[in-house]
């Protein structure tokens, strides 16, 4: 399975920071959206998690909130996991 990853980032956070150096070193390709370039996202975010801090990574329609690398491998490795069949869960 592909891999869709979005990080909401802002300017001067160090968690966001923390969070791409996290994904690059896991070697994974992500898009980077900062809410002060796009103030319009503020919205889509609180609709889709109820909060408006950053760093919130979004993969696969999966929310991780804030750095929390752990609960961002365990998504990634779900879904690219394969099964007894050898196809992706």
């Amino acid at each position: 399975m592909k891999l869709d990853v979005t990080v909401y980032s802002s300017i001067n956070c160090g968690y966001c920071v923390l969070m791409k150096n996290f994904l690059n070193e896991q070697n994974i390709l992500y898009k980077e959206v900062n809410i002060q370039e796009k103030p319009e996202i503020v919205q889509e975010l609180m609709a889709a998690t109820g909060r408006l801090g950053v760093p919130q990574t979004n993969i696969n329609s999966n929310w991780v909130l804030g750095y929390d690398p752990i609960s961002a491998m365990k998504i990634i490795q779900q879904l690219t996991t394969t099964n007894r069949n050898g196809e992706l869960q």
